[in-house]
């Protein structure tokens, strides 16, 4: 589970995170480019997440979709998982 919760994706979405949580307690006005960097937030969040769930299926043995950056790698992870 830790190594889920520390990659690279995941923190760094949490660090931008924060740092657009501070812009909102400081008191910056919200503008298009604050809904724009909130979404860009969403967006590498559910990329990361998307990438752990990936990640894990593929250790699992189970089939992962073609554009997941593991496709064709799951007997190779699943035989390291198994060790």
């Amino acid at each position: 589970m830790r190594t889920y919760l520390f990659g690279t994706g995941i923190l760094t979405a949490i660090t931008s995170g924060i740092a657009l949580l501070r812009d909102i307690r400081d008191g910056q006005p919200f503008t298009w480019r604050t809904g724009l960097a909130w979404l860009s937030w969403a967006i590498t969040l559910t990329l990361a997440i998307g990438a752990i769930v990936d990640v894990r299926r593929a250790r699992r043995g189970s089939i992962v979709p073609g554009d997941s950056p593991v496709s064709g790698k799951e007997r190779k992870l699943a035989a390291r998982f198994r060790r």
